[in-house]
């Protein structure tokens, strides 16, 4: 076992594996920007490294600094999260090459299912589900004769990278040119990879992932399903397991033909196998493989009972999965609201600024994952994610009131939340019934079944009042002023002569 790692990440996914790292008995080593010096991460881990400037490819970016930052803490293997170099096969390779672990997959499986393009050939030749689609396309003729071929609606998508960039959407020929373009520039700047592809576009589909375990032994598994159709901008903001959609047998063939996938480019660690499901058809075919820890894990290791962060450090050390595919079960339902800094009001743009105040809800089967506390700064440097809030229980209808009642007690003051919107979705027929497609966010908003309300207009009185009582502290029974100015003759929260407004 490792006796030190260093966690290549940031926020609440640092923070969960160092909890991780603390049940097992191993030192932790965090690292931070200019932007994350005082922030919970660097606070909780055994030690902390300095990388650099706020901007992600002079610190969480920075291969080179992560890992002379891990050679010279003496950690004997480095932990990525998700995210930033989570999916890179070279920076995999390059900590391998220092004689460090990596906590994932090998580089050659990155690099395998890292390109869209590539993974699809694979998923093909290993006889798994794909959409249909064309890759290797260049010139603009050959993506019109392609989607002509395909049928619109199509997608037109980055080979490489993920998290919904590099995609378009394209209804008819007249906007597939602009869409190319916008792809292409899109994918370059994200990725460094202007190569696209294009796929029919299943308008009506369902997201559902499976995901897998391995070891480097050739012991894997899956560890079934999560349902991911809200989403907005092609992102995940709501999942839950089981799915409501799949019936014994339609799992059955999606969880073997995820283990089929991640078998084919020789898969060990945590992995998530990525399909497009038509419940109309109860059809399934593949979308991508995210090659690391996925943001929605909590929900899989409430239902499947595996603490996913611990099996992967466990299996990077070399122990063998003990655990074969018959003694997984679901038991009870998860559901996995991501709260972000963001308003849902004004196109999801996100929001910044400092948290006033930050009170997580709490009771029976309520997890909060998170990285921020009261006083903690969100600025525009990083994914706005503030916490992942998730609710377990014996079935869907317990869970999804749980749900409901732990975002109303979710109180989060400074910046703009996903909150209400989320709250909105939740109350609302479709997700109900489970009639929420992949595009079901994106039409709900443009024919107005789903509105939202203004949030500046949302605040009640007594918001209003804790704000205005937010800068007095009371001691010994008498009211102090606890803001920074005490020299100021004319701050009325500094009397304390009883006087009242």
């Amino acid at each position: 076992m490792f006796n030190k790692i260093l966690i290549a990440n940031r926020g609440e996914i640092a923070i969960r594996i160092i909890r991780a790292c603390r049940e097992l008995g191993i030192q932790t080593v965090a690292v931070y920007s200019e932007a994350d010096e005082d922030s919970m991460h660097v606070h909780l881990a055994d030690e902390a490294v300095f990388l650099g400037d706020a901007a992600p490819k002079e610190s969480y970016l920075n291969a080179d600094k992560l890992i002379r930052a891990a050679l010279d803490s003496k950690a004997d293997a480095i932990h990525p999260g998700y995210g930033f170099l989570s999916e890179n096969a070279s920076f995999a390779a390059a900590v391998e090459s220092a004689h460090l672990t990596f906590i994932g997959p090998s580089a050659d499986s990155i690099r395998a299912m890292g390109d869209k393009a590539e993974s699809k050939i694979a998923m093909k030749k290993a006889g798994v589900p794909t959409v249909p689609g064309l890759e290797g396309l260049e010139s603009d003729d050959d993506f019109k004769k392609a989607a002509k071929e395909i049928g619109y609606p199509v997608l037109v998508k980055a080979a490489a990278g993920g998290g919904g960039k590099g995609m378009r959407v394209v209804s008819e020929e007249k906007e597939l040119t602009e869409a190319i373009e916008s792809a292409r520039s899109e994918a370059l700047n994200s990725f460094g990879d202007e190569r696209l592809l294009i796929e029919k576009y299943l308008a009506n589909a369902h997201h559902i992932e499976f995901q897998v375990f391995g070891d480097k032994h050739g012991n894997l598994v899956h560890l079934f399903e999560r349902e991911c159709s809200v989403q907005r901008r092609h992102q995940k903001i709501i999942e839950e397991t089981p799915s409501p959609l799949l019936t014994p047998e339609i799992r059955e063939q999606m969880g073997q033909a995820a283990v089929a996938a991640a078998k084919a480019v020789n898969y060990y660690n945590a992995g998530t196998v990525e399909f497009i499901f038509d419940p109309i058809l109860s059809s399934f075919f593949f979308l991508e493989m995210n090659t690391r820890l996925q943001v929605e894990h909590p929900i899989t290791e409430l239902v499947a009972g595996i603490d996913l962060v611990q099996w992967q450090i466990r299996i990077a050390a070399g122990e063998k999965f003990p655990f074969a595919q018959n003694h997984f079960h679901q038991h009870g339902h998860a559901i996995e609201c991501r709260v972000y800094a963001e308003d849902p009001a004004n196109g999801f743009l996100p929001s910044t600024g400092r948290l006033l105040q930050f009170i997580e809800p709490r009771g029976p089967g309520i997890r909060v994952d998170s990285g921020f506390t009261v006083g903690s700064q969100v600025t525009h440097f990083y994914d706005p994610l503030l916490a992942k809030l998730i609710v377990h229980a014996e079935n869907r209808e317990v869970a999804l009131q749980r749900m409901k009642t732990a975002l109303q007690e979710f109180v989060v003051h400074g910046v703009v939340t996903n909150i209400d919107f989320m709250q909105a979705v939740l109350r609302h027929e479709d997700f109900a019934n489970s009639r929420v497609s992949t595009r079901w966010v994106e039409s709900a908003l443009e024919s107005g079944i789903l509105l939202l309300e203004n949030p500046q207009q949302a605040v009640g009185f007594h918001h209003l009042i804790a704000a205005a009582l937010a800068d007095v502290v009371f001691v010994s029974g008498k009211a102090q002023s606890a803001v920074s100015n005490e020299t100021d003759p004319f701050n009325p929260w500094r009397k304390t002569d009883n006087y009242r407004v």
